[in-house]
């Protein structure tokens, strides 16, 4: 089990990466629950996403309220909060304002499994508001909409992934970002080919393993310590 200043550190590495690769701006947030309690990490509202340090990470409870640290969380901790009571099979939530995959929900049209990691995302959920979600109520409304699935897509905003892990968030919240990039360009070319129910499976299967996701992670923790 990792320790808390393990899972700072893992935080703050998810985030400057995802910051590099524009899945995360200005305003993403990343969380990862604190073992035996009812409380998080994350980082806080205030934090530079592109200069973060373990000191931008604070621990709340569920209700938004500080528990360590000296800075306020993010408007939008609901959404982690409200996964997290519903979800005892996630541990780590992210919320991402990538570039190419909100081009697809501010047009109303859905991320497809068109490259073989995209099998790992499941069924892309859809969240029709475009709002803050920085109240229970909304957050609930998110929850609902995203279900058992590991992705949802916000409608003009961003996306919310939901995960295992650290690492398990960091690659669908990359995922997600790099098949609506590649479905984008396939499409000035052409029609893309989409892999079938029977292909997701399969492919799924092959590529969620720990040691392909720990590949991705390393790839790009790599290309952060350059």
């Amino acid at each position: 089990m990792l320790t808390i200043a393990e899972q700072k550190k893992m935080l703050v590495n998810a985030i400057l990466m995802m910051e590099r690769a524009q899945v995360i701006d200005f305003n993403g947030h990343f969380s990862t629950r604190v073992a035996g309690t009812e409380h998080m990490l994350i980082n806080s509202g205030q934090s530079v996403r592109s200069a973060l340090t373990v000191d931008d990470i604070v621990t709340i409870d569920l209700d938004g309220n500080l528990v360590d640290g000296d800075a306020v969380p993010p408007m939008e901790f609901h959404i982690h909060a409200e996964i997290y009571r519903r979800r005892p099979d996630v541990n780590a939530v992210a919320h991402t304002h990538p570039l190419w995959s909100t081009l697809f929900s501010m047009v109303g049209q859905p991320v497809l499994p068109v490259i073989m990691q995209a099998a790992v995302l499941g069924e892309i959920r859809q969240f029709a508001k475009t709002a803050s979600i920085n109240n229970r109520p909304l957050a609930q409304e998110l929850a609902d909409a995203l279900g058992p699935h590991r992705v949802i897509m916000l409608k003009s905003h961003g996306a919310v992934v939901a995960a295992e892990g650290i690492i398990e968030a960091f690659v669908l919240g990359f995922y997600l970002e790099e098949t609506a990039q590649r479905q984008h360009l396939a499409t000035q070319l052409g029609t893309p080919a989409v892999l079938s129910p029977e292909q997701v499976a399969i492919i799924s299967g092959n590529l969620w393993k720990p040691n392909l996701l720990k590949k991705v992670w390393d790839y790009h923790h790599g290309k952060l310590q350059r």
